[in-house]
């Protein structure tokens, strides 16, 4: 969603956040502005589009001051236009906000009626606006400051600097995250670590509630209450070059080819390899007098949760409740104390599955977050945190992420099925010596199926929408290798389980429709070949992505085959992940979209 960065400090501000503002870039966003304080006076500059339209105002039209505030916008209220982007000024105050204020309306007709003069459609406004008239009428800064987050209602992160103090900015927090960063003589301000990184890498998070003023010596933190308290200061293990493409054309791109990698980083923080087993704190204690499991998680990471729901009911025979994280939080479903929740998000900071796991907590059940980001909300309000340990993931479309949180959830599945006696020893050690085979087997498939996906993706791109089938694991990566090719290539696709082909869409097929059918050559194969000669028989273009034996086993003619190698069950999702990301990706760049930042998008929903 919107991103915030924020220096106070002794030198020239606003080349350096363009800068944080670009590490920002991921989030998603459609417009970017920058305030400064300089000669005693507010300045700025904003531009609709990307950032390389305000960089280029800027060296028309330079800010000069050793402080300032800047903000990348998704747009919420208001139209992605330069009058609506943020900062936002009333009577010598700048405002940046992330979230939504949800009584803005309200606040608005009030501040209305007392004299005010709105500039924008934003909800953001009537913060700065808030603010002034309680400045008006007799506050302090700080007054107002505290006076204002008592009025406001809703999701938000925020930064305000104040003409007549051109030493200081204050922050709050109530929802989507801030980071304070500790600097030597200078301070900053940031959504994530990641914005801060080339800055410095000790950081204080505000948690919600809190609120902050900042000065060149350092921070004062306040709780809602307004009581100063203290927050744990700490090294933050984000770096400037590991949010370098390198020589990819895309963020997307090198992430996935670093997937062999990270799951190869992943999987040794799970798994002792000279035995072959989970590694025992996973094994032995997070499913102890667990009978089910509830999961939660939006988008990609749902997906990635129900792939994991196959795998903890199949090798654990633990019942798996999952939904995505706005629809559980309001089905008000009953719990007992058996139930364990798990809380799935790349981010950490994703709003409704926060949301979910708080409602968990409040109803007395374990929980447990597999992140990405070990210092998020998520992590720290979770009992127990499960990192993947992808590293920062830039592009929007998930990738990387993705497969760390698949080769997570194996690994707690087989911990699960230790712990409940459902595996032996010796399962959990083949098993665990099939996960260990995923870095080599992708690595393999990167180096092979590139030349053949380009060749395909390049017809793929001239289409108007695609079907994705498959089943048992393979049905959810059927959903999510439709989403990536949604919301990248911006073509219409829908993922469905192959035996509900019959069920309505069919209707779609003809011989403009391409039908991508994911068959490893498993349990359920002789079933999808069933679907695929329905769609052949009705002239459907099929492309298949199977494995050597499937290959070998189908007597069919397709639009294109790709070919996998043979590999466990277990691992499949891991390995089929490839080819659906590639072909996203290389559609995508045919299509000519902006493929690290699809419109309309953010890589951290932050706010319902």
């Amino acid at each position: 969603m919107c991103g915030i960065v924020g220096i106070v400090g002794h030198h020239p501000v606003s080349d350096r956040l363009i800068d944080a503002l670009k590490r920002l870039e991921y989030r998603g966003y459609d417009s970017a502005g920058v305030a400064t304080i300089d000669g005693g006076a507010l300045h700025r500059r904003r531009c609709e589009g990307k950032l390389h339209n305000l960089e280029a105002k800027l060296k028309e039209q330079p800010l000069a001051g050793t402080i300032g505030i800047a903000h990348t916008r998704w747009a919420t209220h208001g139209a992605p236009t330069e009058r609506n982007a943020h900062p936002h000024f009333s009577d010598g105050i700048a405002v940046v906000h992330n979230g939504i204020i949800e009584n803005f309306a309200e606040l608005k007709d009030e501040l209305t009626v007392a004299g005010a003069e709105f500039q924008t459609d934003t909800d953001t406004e009537v913060i700065a606006h808030l603010v002034a008239r309680l400045r008006r009428d007799g506050m302090s800064r700080r007054e107002a400051m505290h006076a204002m987050l008592k009025r406001v209602r809703g999701a938000y992160s925020l930064a305000l600097l104040f003409e007549e103090d051109p030493s200081t900015i204050m922050a709050a927090r109530n929802g989507p995250p801030l980071a304070i960063g500790h600097g030597s003589g200078e301070m900053f301000l940031g959504s994530d670590a990641i914005a801060l990184a080339p800055l410095t890498n000790e950081i204080t998070y505000l948690i919600d509630g809190d609120w902050a003023v900042i000065n060149k010596t350092g921070v004062r933190i306040f709780d809602i209450d307004g009581e100063v308290t203290t927050r744990p200061r700490q090294i933050s293990l984000v770096t400037a070059p590991m949010i370098d493409k390198g020589n990819y054309r895309h963020f997307m791109e090198k992430e996935i080819y670093d997937q062999p990698e990270a799951i190869s980083d992943t999987l040794s923080h799970y798994i002792n390899f000279s035995d072959n087993q989970v590694v025992a704190v996973w094994r032995d204690t997070v499913f102890a007098n667990v009978q089910s499991l509830a999961i939660s998680a939006c988008g990609t990471a749902y997906f990635a949760g129900l792939i994991g729901k196959y795998w903890f009911e199949h090798y654990a025979r633990l019942p798996v409740e999952i939904d995505v994280a706005s629809e559980f939080r309001y089905r008000e479903i009953p719990f007992s104390p058996q139930v364990a929740a798990l809380f799935i998000s790349q981010s950490g900071e994703t709003a409704d599955t926060l949301a979910c796991l708080r409602y968990c907590k409040e109803h007395g059940l374990k929980t447990g977050a597999v992140v990405n980001a070990p210092e998020s909300t998520i992590a720290r309000e979770s009992d127990t945190v499960f990192p993947i340990f992808a590293g920062p993931e830039i592009g929007v479309a998930s990738t990387k992420a993705f497969t760390c949180q698949l080769a997570v959830l194996a690994a707690l599945a087989v911990a699960a099925g230790r712990a409940s006696g459902t595996l032996t020893e010796k399962e959990e050690q083949t098993l665990v010596g099939r996960l260990a085979e995923v870095p080599r087997v992708m690595g393999q498939v990167l180096n092979s199926i590139r030349p053949r996906i380009e060749l395909l993706s390049r017809e793929l791109a001239k289409c108007r929408a695609v079907l994705y089938l498959g089943r048992g694991t393979s049905f959810p990566l059927a959903m999510e290798g439709a989403l990536k090719l949604k919301e990248i290539s911006y073509i219409h696709a829908q993922g469905y389980a192959a035996g509900e082909l019959k069920h309505g869409p069919i209707a779609l097929i003809d011989e403009n429709m391409p039908v991508v059918v994911i068959a490893p050559h498993d349990r359920f194969f002789d079933k999808t070949v069933s679907n695929m000669q329905e769609v052949a028989a009705r002239g459907g273009r099929i492309i298949l992505i199977t494995d050597e034996k499937g290959a070998s086993a189908l007597k069919l003619e397709t639009m294109q085959t790709i070919v996998l190698p043979n590999v466990d069950e277990i691992i499949a999702p891991m390995i089929f992940s490839l080819p659906i990301q590639l072909l996203a990706y290389h559609t995508a760049v045919f299509a000519g979209t902006d493929v690290d930042q699809p419109r309309n998008l953010a890589k951290s929903v932050t706010v319902e």
